[in-house]
């Protein structure tokens, strides 16, 4: 592991020399992922992007290369969708998942390459690095933080960056 990974514990994550609460899937960790499983995959993950909802977080608060969530962008999780496990536009014909929430979960969203940018049907999409719901309830797959932790995160991560998950015993 290096210095700049971000690394999955049972105790939480760590990153630069700090640890943070954090929540994974309810499905814990597994090395077979499957879509609607509710489990983290284990493994190294790249970041690979970083969305964020320009009306709920002002864009000088994160690095430049952080992309708005615009309303009408969806998340393809459809096995059976050409455009499984990647960023579409509304109106979209299968099923997805909406990134303009609600709800604070994905006002900020860090993308990992889980199952990207070629995917195999069925192996689960959009892991992403996300707000909680509340502290350590457990997510659909992804790793969630309190706000201001994530927001720590985002600021923080590097081009060499990565989300490492280790197996579960």
């Amino acid at each position: 592991m290096k210095a700049s990974d971000i690394v999955v514990t049972p105790r939480g994550v760590r990153f630069l020399g700090r640890l943070f609460p954090c929540a994974i899937g309810r499905g814990g960790v597994t090395q077979r992922k499957r879509e609607g499983d509710g489990a983290t995959p284990a493994g190294v993950h790249r970041i690979v992007g970083m969305l964020y909802r320009p009306d709920r977080i002002a864009p000088a608060a994160l690095p430049d290369w952080a992309l708005p969530i615009l309303p009408g962008d969806l998340w393809s999780d459809d096995s059976d969708d050409p455009d499984y496990n990647l960023m579409v536009r509304a109106p979209h014909p299968f099923s997805h998942e909406s990134l303009r929430r609600a709800d604070p979960l994905y006002d900020l969203v860090l993308i990992t390459d889980w199952n990207w940018p070629w995917s195999h049907p069925g192996r689960g999409s959009a892991i992403f690095l996300h707000s909680w719901r509340a502290p350590r309830y457990p997510t659909a797959g992804c790793v969630a933080f309190a706000r201001p932790d994530l927001l720590w995160i985002a600021n923080r991560i590097r081009h060499e960056t990565r989300l490492v998950i280790p197996p579960q015993p």
